[in-house]
């Protein structure tokens, strides 16, 4: 079940900040204020989604990975803690900022600073979860790479090990 549960969780925590990052960049570009506001109010509808599903996708991974000590699964263990606290720490905050400024129709530079480190920051977590996705695809064979590197060749997770059949 969590080998199911985790790679759809993690696609689904994925497109949803890739969605509130191109409508942002979108509107910004080719949008009238009016479309700014309608964007910056709709996306703290959807962090409700968002956090549920980083929260399914870190959860789970961790239990998938249990107590293994592959590099791959070490790596992704590492970019956990940037990720949520990006999200926690500076998007969630600048995402319910912004919604606020927008309603308010307050444009001004606080608004386009909080507007470009949003930017920012989820292009950092947009980079950081394709790592982890794509390393999830090396570990369960569904992304070429290294064979020796695959997690096929691993111990078992008995032995502290990545299992890959508990990926399914």
């Amino acid at each position: 079940m969590l080998s199911r549960i985790h790679p759809i969780a993690g696609a689904l925590g994925l497109t949803t900040i890739l969605t509130f990052w191109l409508a942002t960049v979108a509107t910004e570009i080719f949008g009238s204020k009016q479309a700014v506001t309608t964007v910056k109010q709709a996306v703290p509808w959807g962090l409700p989604l968002l956090v549920l599903a980083l929260a399914l996708t870190g959860a789970s991974g961790f239990r998938l990975a249990g107590k293994a000590s592959h590099p791959i699964i070490a790596a992704k263990k590492r970019r956990m803690p940037f990720i949520a606290g990006n999200g926690l720490l500076v998007l969630i905050p600048s995402a319910i900022t912004l919604d606020v400024l927008a309603e308010r129709g307050d444009f001004g530079i606080v608004f386009y600073s909080v507007q470009a480190v949003e930017i920012m920051a989820g292009a950092v977590n947009i980079v950081l979860m394709s790592l982890n996705i794509r390393d999830g695809l090396r570990l369960t064979g569904r992304r070429g790479g290294d064979k020796t590197e695959s997690a096929g060749n691993s111990a078992t997770s008995a032995e502290g090990q990545w299992d890959s059949s508990r990926l399914g």
